[in-house]
């Protein structure tokens, strides 16, 4: 399943809540992962300009997205950002596609024959 990780901040109003009835936002965001058929692997508190980040695995996209969704609607959270993980194994993988694929992209504004004019540039 695909990783991702979100780095949230919440609202003042979040914090005078908890601070008032503290208990574990770690659980309560793996009941809504699970929920949409994933699994919570981390989750931390920060400091710093942002609160925390939690670390999931979703089954699709579309998981991911449902859950950054209602996480953010909540009212409590007052910036999420949620990004992919790509383990060693995927990185390597898309670094070897990019390999084979550069010679079939043209930078634009670049002539038909960049590459051979980009290399004159510096030898």
């Amino acid at each position: 399943m695909p990783t991702y990780v979100s780095l949230f901040r919440y609202t003042s109003e979040a914090w005078s809540q908890m601070v008032r009835n503290p208990s574990s936002r770690a659980e309560a965001a793996a009941a809504v992962i699970e929920q949409a058929g994933g699994e919570m692997l981390q989750f931390f508190w920060m400091l710093g300009d942002l609160d925390g980040l939690v670390i999931y695995s979703m089954p699709s996209e579309r998981a991911a997205a449902a859950y950054s969704a209602t996480v953010s609607t909540s009212g409590r959270i007052a910036e999420q950002r949620t990004h992919q993980l790509l383990d060693a194994e995927d990185a390597t993988a898309a670094l070897s596609l990019a390999g084979s694929l550069r010679e079939h992209y043209q930078p634009p504004g670049a002539s038909g024959d960049w590459r051979r004019d980009y290399d004159t540039l510096g030898a």
